[in-house]
């Protein structure tokens, strides 16, 4: 029987030590990370390993999270990937802005990484379940 292959995440901060401590806390976890630092290039990553979920940070230069949140649920080939949204922003008016932009869940920063952990083996079951 051969052994499942890790889910890989796709990390997107335009900081590199939080992008680190993601993956650090990721691959405790057994999970295949990719990081990169700017929205454009998440995309295409994306668009290109088509990871099984993204974390994804809101406050970038360039392309920000929102417009990222919205660029993978537009297309019919990344839209079923579950994006949880790692931000410093959490007011009520931001969160809400941030799910209507398609994040499936928010963790704020600092991360507790159970807290991660959790919601990112939720998402993979139920994305799992609908396969």
């Amino acid at each position: 029987m051969q052994a499942h292959e890790p889910a890989t995440i796709l990390i997107v901060d335009d900081e590199e030590r939080n992008r680190k401590l993601l993956e650090v806390f990721m691959q405790a976890e057994g999970y295949r990370t990719i990081s990169v630092g700017d929205g454009r290039e998440a995309v295409a990553v994306a668009s290109r390993e088509r990871p099984r979920l993204i974390l994804l940070d809101m406050m970038m230069p360039g392309m920000d999270g929102f417009d990222v949140a919205r660029a993978l649920k537009a297309r019919a080939e990344l839209s079923a990937i579950p994006v949880i949204v790692v931000s410093s922003l959490d007011d009520i008016a931001s969160r809400r802005r941030v799910l209507s932009a398609g994040a499936d869940e928010v963790v704020n920063k600092p991360v507790d990484r159970w807290q991660l952990s959790q919601h990112v083996a939720r998402l993979l079951a139920a994305a799992d379940k609908e396969r």
